[in-house]
């Protein structure tokens, strides 16, 4: 660790080196400061290389943030064209990969950099004269022993993939999720690809009402046509589909709508076994076979039996336990800022808005540190790279201490027609009683009534870009979570 500890002569520590925390490093570059990036992987996007058979849902324009863009044409870079849609295998291989090889980039990046802690040198979390002036000690763990890094400011970007929400409805692992893991795999595996023979004549059940669930459903499909042994559960704690499904035709992101119409279609075909409202309490193990054992309803215990596979397609939650000791304050169900929850929170923007948001909203009372990315929504569902971007560009020019540009937050996304084609997929006596948007939500904010899927005035479908405070929030997110697996 570097006896220097004036803060001026100190790096910023990036945490993680995905699009985002790459990203970071080159608006730090841009601005004249100087990133330190430290990985726990052995090379850059090491969350992305674990689903590489993804299809993305947005196309280039948007998965590319502009100060790496510019920072690769200065070397040469052969940019893809901007409407192809990459594979998360392509996305590392053709942009993040060449972004990180640059001259100007990879002396600051540190490989194999395990981050278990953030705190304030010479200060515990309780200690408060002098703290803003102390550099930060990022503390990390490495095949060597623990290594330790001063900086100046800390943007955490180390997302929410690697810690995925187990199968139990209440927010906690299952009974028996934890002994039998070697049977469950978390996010978005390879079901018709490397990991083929896991799951090729087998009886698999997937969990969840996501893209990354709709992803591994239409994938074990192909495998079932491939060998009819292989038969398919979808099991969902919701009775209604439409998030899933999606917008169809008026999705402006084509992929997307596509995805929703095939597995409607799937699902419509009878091709797989359907269990909604479907609460799993407890999975046990009997004969070789699973039994997934729901939560009581009118005083019986629904049962799935005879699986052999798990696909938990459920979500991700952000680490907390690096920032023990730092003054974070997160919203008490996101765990997100408590500024940036009001704008994200699923239970009120399943068709409302979120609006642009930079480093005021990201700011913990910890001066210098910031959450940004996926990790910076805690457990919303709703993220997109290209918001995540906006964000570090906003936090580094506030590090750089122009405000202005700090506070100029602004973002152009495409549309996504969910809010037209809802009635589609959900029952139309619901929808007359409660409106798209509904009524007020559980924080007392009123939903936008002229956000174009509430009152008359509606957002016209197709492909052209809106503000992001015009668009619904939680199908910005990229396909899959994490093809880990619970015991790797």
């Amino acid at each position: 660790m570097s006896t220097d500890t004036t803060p001026d002569n100190l790096p910023v520590a990036v945490l993680g080196a995905g699009p985002v925390g790459l990203a970071s490093a080159a608006h730090l570059l841009a601005r004249g400061l100087t990133p330190l990036v430290l990985e726990a992987g052995s090379a850059v996007a090491a969350n992305l290389a674990t689903y590489r058979h993804v299809r993305l849902f947005s196309p280039w324009q948007f998965n590319v943030d502009k100060a790496a863009r510019r920072l690769l044409l200065q070397h040469g870079w052969n940019a893809p064209a901007d409407d192809g849609l990459p594979t998360a295998g392509e996305l590392v291989d053709q942009y993040l990969a060449p972004l990180a090889s640059l001259p100007a980039l990879a002396p600051h990046l540190k490989f194999g950099q395990r981050v278990i802690a953030i705190t304030r040198a010479g200060f515990d979390k309780v200690k408060t004269k002098g703290r803003e002036a102390a550099p930060f000690i990022v503390r990390t763990q490495t095949a060597e022993g623990p290594q330790e890094f001063l900086a100046r400011a800390v943007i955490d970007a180390t997302g929410t993939w690697s810690h995925p929400n187990p199968l139990g409805a209440n927010g906690i692992a299952a009974i028996g999720e934890s002994a039998l893991c070697e049977r469950i795999a978390y996010g978005m595996p390879d079901v018709a690809g490397q990991e083929r023979s896991r799951y090729a004549g087998h009886r698999v059940l997937v969990v969840g009402a996501g893209h990354s669930a709709a992803g591994s459903l239409l994938a074990l499909a192909q495998l079932a046509e491939q060998d009819p042994r292989t038969s398919i559960v979808w099991a969902t704690r919701s009775g209604q589909l439409a998030r899933v499904f999606g917008g169809g035709d008026a999705d402006g992101l084509r992929a997307r709508g596509q995805l929703g119409q095939r597995l409607k279609a799937l699902r419509d075909s009878g091709s797989l076994e359907m269990h909604q409202d479907f609460r799993i309490r407890e999975i046990v193990g009997s004969g070789g076979k699973l039994r997934v054992i729901g939560e009581p309803k009118d005083g019986a215990a629904p049962a799935i039996d005879g699986i052999d596979r798990i696909v938990c397609a459920t979500g991700a939650r952000p680490d907390l336990s690096i920032t023990r000791e730092l003054r974070v304050r997160h919203d008490p169900w996101l765990e997100s800022t408590d500024l940036l929850a009001p704008l994200i929170d699923p239970n009120e923007h399943s068709c409302g808005s979120v609006r642009p948001h930079g480093h005021r909203e990201l700011a913990h009372p910890e001066s210098g540190y910031y959450a940004v990315g996926a990790k910076s929504y805690g457990r919303a569902p709703n993220f997109l790279m290209a918001t995540g971007y906006e964000q570090v560009r906003s936090v580094v020019a506030a590090l750089a201490g122009d405000m202005g540009a700090a506070d100029d937050v602004q973002l152009e996304l495409p549309e996504t027609g969910v809010c037209n084609t809802r009635l589609a997929y959900e029952d139309a006596e619901t929808e007359k009683r409660s409106g798209c948007c509904g009524g007020p939500g559980p924080r007392g904010n009123a939903q936008d009534q002229s956000s174009g899927c509430c009152g008359d005035a509606k957002p016209a479908a197709g492909t052209g870009t809106l503000r992001l405070k015009e668009l619904p929030a939680r199908w910005f997110r990229m396909l899959a979570l994490s093809g880990a697996h619970c015991c790797a």
